[in-house]
């Protein structure tokens, strides 16, 4: 047990002490939200992986009831449903590394196991945008869907290296007005947008996957510019 579990338990705020950080929504929402899953996790003397568990399972919940219910259930509550499911996914994720780095039980499986899911439920979110686009769209390009894709899963490979010594961000400002600008690219912000448009306006959902596909796709291209001219200063 870590120094903070050997006079007391620890609080939500222990746990939020130790969060990874990440965009402004994420900060005042997700990695609270986090923190108190934390708590009642430790409490019950679960592992962080069940944690880990229980963010793909909620998050394979939200992508299938958007896909099965389209057409069959109302798009207002596919989406809140949805919605509330993404957004409690998430907090999970980010208390599955508060609770392992309170109680010192991080792991190279952990990680592994936590990337895993990741990437199982990137693919779901894909595949539920996809299917509303699909049904309020009349023929969407194929190449589109394929972009969505692509330029969804830079979020993971992106979070992937900004961890460790070397982790860097592109704009280190902390400036209100442009963590405010980030937003577009905070998971917690953008599946909670996801979410609204699947419920209010799911004939936008194109859109969405045009504009998401646009931001990644030049933020990948100036990620690599940047570190291309970073790497040609250091060799």
């Amino acid at each position: 047990m870590s120094a903070v579990d050997a006079d007391r338990l620890p609080s939500a705020a222990d746990f939020l002490a130790t969060n990874r950080g990440g965009g402004l929504y994420t900060m005042a929402v997700s990695q609270r939200l986090g923190a108190w899953s934390a708590v009642f996790a430790h409490r019950r003397g679960y592992a962080p992986t069940t944690l880990t568990l229980g963010n793909l399972v909620l998050g394979l919940a939200a992508a299938a009831v958007v896909i099965a219910g389209q057409g069959r259930v109302s798009s207002v509550l596919i989406g809140l449903v949805a919605t509330l499911l993404w957004q409690f996914a998430y907090a999970l994720d980010c208390g599955d590394g508060q609770l392992a780095r309170v109680t010192g039980r991080t792991s190279a499986a952990g990680k592994r196991i936590d990337i895993l899911c990741d990437v199982a439920l990137q693919i779901a979110l894909v595949a539920a945008v996809a299917t509303v686009a699909a049904r309020h769209t009349p023929e969407p390009p194929v190449w589109l869907t394929a972009a969505f894709a692509g330029t969804w899963l830079v979020n993971i490979v992106t979070s992937l290296l900004q961890q460790g010594e070397t982790a860097q961000s592109l704009i280190a400002s902390g400036s209100p007005v442009i963590q405010v600008i980030k937003l577009i690219r905070d998971y917690g912000a953008v599946v909670l947008g996801i979410g609204l448009v699947i419920a209010f306006v799911p004939q936008w959902a194109i859109w969405g996957m045009v504009a998401f596909s646009l931001i990644n796709g030049v933020f990948l291209l100036v990620s690599i510019v940047a570190t291309a001219q970073a790497s040609s200063r250091t060799t």
